[in-house]
C-alpha cells in the first residue's frame, strides 16, 4: 500500500551545486498517456515512465477498471486495457491525483460512459470542471454532478463531433477533449486550446495509436473520429519542470549544473528569466547547461499558459530570487492559492510580501537564507522549498517530502550526486512497486454496473 507516513528531508545549505544530471520522463505527459491507454485494443508499451508516487496512484486506478500492468525495465510498462470492463473510478484513489480525472475522456470514448469522482491532488485554488464539461456535452453527452461524482452519458451508439472553443486555455479540457474525441464520428474542432509540451505529446500518442489529430502545439486541434486505436510502442518527453527545478537549485547556489537529456526549447521563458537575473546559460540538442557566478539581481514574472513561465516553476523561482539582489515581482496568473508556501519562507529569513487581491509576490533579496523547519504543502512548493534550504545558512528540515515524491523522482540523490549535502531520514520508500498496491486489496475492482 502507500506510505502516508511524513518523510523529512534535511539539508545543509552552502554547498555549490555542479556537475550534470539527466532528467526523467515528464510526470504530467505520462499519466495522460497512461490514462488514454484505455482506449487502445491492443497492450501499449511505454518507455522512460518516471518512478513516483503519481504514476503509481495513475497505475492502481487503471488495475481498478480492470487493466493489466507490468514493468518491462526500470522505466518501461506495459498496459493491457483489453479486459476494462468498468467506467465508474474509485474515489479512494482518485481523491489522490488530479490528473485521475484524465481517464474521464477515454472512458466516455470506449464506453460512451463515465462515472469519476471530482479531482483532488494538491490543493492550489480552484479547480473547475466546467469546461471539460463543455466538451463533453458539445460531443453528445449528459453530464451532471452526483454525489461528488461527474457522470457523463452519451445515448448515442458513438459520441459525435463538435466545435469547442474553450474560454482559457486549459491543459485538463484540452486532454479531455481530445481523448474523448478520437473515437467519435465525424470532425472535432477545438479552439484556444492549451499549447503545453505535454499536450503536443499526448496527441503525438494517439496519432501513434492510429488517431487523426492535426494542430497539436498551436491553439487549435483538430480530430478526427477514427473506429478503434491499436496499441503502439511510446517514449514518454522529457520532465521539463524537473529540469527548471535543477536549473533554479543551480541558480541559488551560485553553481555551475548542467541539465541533460532534455528538450531546451521547453524551457524558454524560464531560461530567460534567469537569464535576466545574471546567470549564463547555454544549450544543444538535449542539454541546458546554467553557470550562476553573477546573478546580479532580480527579475519579473508572470506565469502563464505555454509557452509563458510554467506556473510549476513558480515555487523554485521564488525562492531563488529570495538570495537574488534587489526586489522582484511574481504574479501567479494560473491558480489562486499557489502561495501557500510563502509563510515557510518566512521561516527561513525570506522577505516576501503577497498581494491577495493581485496573487502577486513583491521579493526583497536578501543575502542568505537562514535555516529552518518548514513544511511542503504540495509538491512544487515542496520543491521550492528543497531550493530555498540548498541556498540557506545551516540546516533545513523539510516534512512532508510525501508531496515532492509525486513529481521528482530521487530528487535527494540527484543533489547529492551535484555535490549537494542532502539526507532522507525518515525510512519510508519513495515509490511502492503498483503491482504490491494492487495486491493488498485496498483498492478493489471494480466492475460495470451497467
Amino acid at each position: 500500500m502507500l506510505d502516508r507516513l511524513e518523510t523529512t528531508l534535511r539539508i545543509r545549505g552552502g554547498a555549490r551545486l555542479e556537475g550534470s544530471v539527466p532528467t526523467h520522463g515528464a510526470k504530467n505527459a505520462a499519466l495522460p498517456i497512461m490514462a488514454a491507454s484505455l482506449l487502445a485494443k491492443t497492450p501499449v508499451t511505454l518507455h522512460r515512465v518516471p518512478r513516483i508516487t503519481d504514476v503509481s496512484v495513475m497505475w492502481s486506478l487503471l488495475e481498478a477498471l480492470g487493466a493489466r500492468i507490468r514493468y518491462e525495465g526500470e522505466h518501461t510498462i506495459t498496459i493491457d486495457a483489453s479486459n476494462v470492463t468498468s467506467f465508474r473510478a474509485p474515489y479512494t484513489l482518485v481523491r489522490k491525483l488530479a490528473a485521475s480525472f484524465d481517464i474521464v475522456g477515454p472512458l466516455l470514448g470506449r464506453f460512451r460512459r463515465a462515472e469519476v469522482p471530482l479531482p483532488g491532488g494538491c490543493v492550489l485554488g480552484t479547480r473547475a470542471t466546467d469546461m471539460h464539461e463543455q466538451a463533453f456535452i458539445a460531443l453528445g453527452c449528459e453530464v451532471r454532478n452526483a454525489h461528488g461524482y461527474l457522470i457523463a452519458h452519451c445515448r448515442r451508439k458513438k459520441l459525435r463531433g463538435a466545435a469547442v472553443e474553450f474560454r482559457m486555455p486549459s491543459v485538463g479540457a484540452t486532454k479531455n477533449a481530445m481523448l474523448s474525441a478520437v473515437l467519435a464520428d465525424g470532425t472535432t474542432t477545438l479552439s484556444n486550446v492549451a499549447m503545453e509540451p505535454e499536450v503536443v505529446d499526448l496527441a503525438n500518442f494517439l496519432v501513434a495509436m492510429g488517431a487523426k489529430v492535426s494542430g497539436a502545439g498551436t491553439d487549435t486541434i483538430v480530430v478526427e473520429g477514427v473506429r478503434e486505436l491499436h496499441g503502439v510502442e511510446y517514449e514518454i518527453i522529457p520532465d521539463r519542470i524537473v529540469a527548471g527545478t535543477l536549473l533554479f537549485a543551480g541558480a541559488v547556489t551560485r553553481g555551475d549544473v548542467t541539465v541533460t537529456a532534455t528538450r531546451p526549447e521547453h524551457l524558454s521563458a524560464e531560461v530567460e528569466r534567469l537569464v535576466e537575473c545574471g546567470a549564463e546559460i547555454t544549450s544543444g540538442d538535449d542539454w541546458v547547461r546554467l553557470r550562476a557566478d553573477s546573478i546580479k539581481g532580480g527579475t519579473s514574472i508572470i506565469t502563464a499558459p505555454y509557452p509563458g513561465f510554467a506556473t510549476d516553476l513558480q515555487p523554485q523561482a521564488v525562492a531563488f530570487l529570495c538570495t537574488a539582489p534587489g526586489t522582484s515581482v511574481v504574479e501567479e496568473s494560473i491558480f489562486n492559492a499557489r502561495f501557500s508556501y510563502v509563510n515557510e519562507l518566512a521561516r527561513m529569513g525570506a522577505e516576501v510580501k503577497v498581494a491577495m487581491e493581485s496573487n502577486a509576490a513583491v521579493i526583497k533579496g536578501v543575502a542568505r537564507l537562514s535555516g529552518a523547519p518548514v513544511e511542503a504543502p504540495d509538491i512544487r512548493a515542496g520543491a521550492g522549498l528543497v531550493i530555498a534550504g540548498l541556498g540557506a545558512a545551516g540546516e533545513t528540515e523539510i516534512i512532508g517530502l510525501e508531496y515532492v515524491d509525486r513529481g521528482y523522482e530521487g530528487l535527494s540523490e540527484i543533489l547529492s550526486e551535484l555535490g549537494g549535502q542532502v539526507q532522507r531520514t525518515s525510512g519510508v520508500t519513495q515509490f511502492v512497486e503498483p503491482q504490491s498496491i494492487f495486491e493488498t486489496s485496498e483498492y478493489p475492482q471494480v466492475t460495470a454496473t451497467g
